[in-house]
């Protein structure tokens, strides 16, 4: 039986894994399958402490893996197919292997929300992405689109400027969420052209197999005609979906789906604790993951150490 494990690879799972191998916890650590998490997918992180020229989100996430290694977190490759936290210990079934626990930290992050079109869904992987990092290769020198209106889209926007043409970046309201920064960096690339008051009505051309253009209109203007944009790419930052299906019903929730927590990283059952994206709803940076991991994996250690 563990200790502890832990649910996720990203920055807040990691560091919780850091934190409960130097506490000689032997922690169990379960990668599910996008190893690293969502930063494996970011270019340059230019605000994580340390690192004052930046660096790519996959050596980071690398870093961070190695060091959980080196004190003693034993690494699981594949999904979880199911968590039981109605017996002691809990029990945690994977691909292939049933694992006990003592305690379980639930750092199982959110996941990109999608436009809800079933072109959107026809086209996946033929030309709409929710990953500019994976895919942005792929369109040199082709017009793209890009959805959102926060920092991750407009971060993803600029990368996509060493690839495409142009980048059309649609927001449905008329100013932008993201910060000061990150607006002023999009203004003054001359690649990027900005088109406010737009929604995506549908993607064009599933027929085809392949993006072929879009079609826009004003969502305050119900009777205005949609008008087409030619891209050849679509890329969808519009925010993230908690990664909670696993606890459903099991640990308290916000409307949202976001994990509950109270005094500090606890959850509504007792040795569950939550760190990062899956209870997040504001911050949602790496450096507020990684804090919630430490934070999460003390509150653990104490808890053991009251249990016994």
């Amino acid at each position: 039986m563990r200790d502890v494990a832990i649910i996720g690879s990203g920055p807040a799972g990691l560091t919780a894994a850091v934190y409960a191998g130097r506490a000689n916890l032997r922690p169990v650590l379960f990668e599910g399958n996008q190893p690293g998490g969502q930063l494996i997918t970011t270019t340059t992180v230019e605000n994580f402490p340390g690192f004052p020229e930046g660096i790519e989100g996959s050596d980071l996430m690398a870093r961070m893996k190695e060091q959980a290694i080196r004190f003693g977190t034993e690494a699981v490759g594949g999904m979880v197919q199911k968590v039981d936290l109605s017996r002691r210990p809990f029990q945690i079934h994977s691909e292939g292997r049933v694992e006990e626990c003592r305690t379980l930290i639930l750092a199982t992050g959110a996941s990109s929300k999608k436009l809800g079109l079933a072109s959107e869904s026809r086209l996946t992987g033929r030309g709409v992405s929710t990953c500019a990092t994976c895919d942005g290769f792929f369109f040199r020198g082709q017009e793209v689109a890009i959805v959102g209106g926060g920092d991750s889209a407009l971060e993803e926007a600029l990368f996509l400027t060493r690839f495409a043409k142009t980048v059309h970046l649609i927001h449905r309201r008329d100013k932008f969420r993201a910060s000061k920064i990150m607006q002023a960096r999009a203004e003054s690339n001359e690649k990027i052209r900005f088109i406010l008051n737009a929604v995506v009505e549908d993607i064009l051309d599933p027929d085809q197999g392949k993006v072929t253009g879009l079609l826009l209109r004003n969502p305050a203007d119900a009777a205005s005609a949609a008008r087409h944009l030619a891209v050849e790419g679509v890329f969808v930052a519009i925010g993230h979906v908690p990664n909670t299906d696993l606890v459903r019903g099991q640990l308290e929730l916000d409307p949202n789906g976001y994990v509950v927590v109270r005094e500090g990283s606890r959850t509504s059952v007792d040795g569950v604790f939550a760190a990062g994206d899956v209870h997040d709803t504001r911050y949602k940076q790496a450096i507020t993951a990684a804090a919630s991991g430490c934070r999460a994996a003390m509150d653990a250690e104490k808890y053991l150490e009251f249990s016994a």
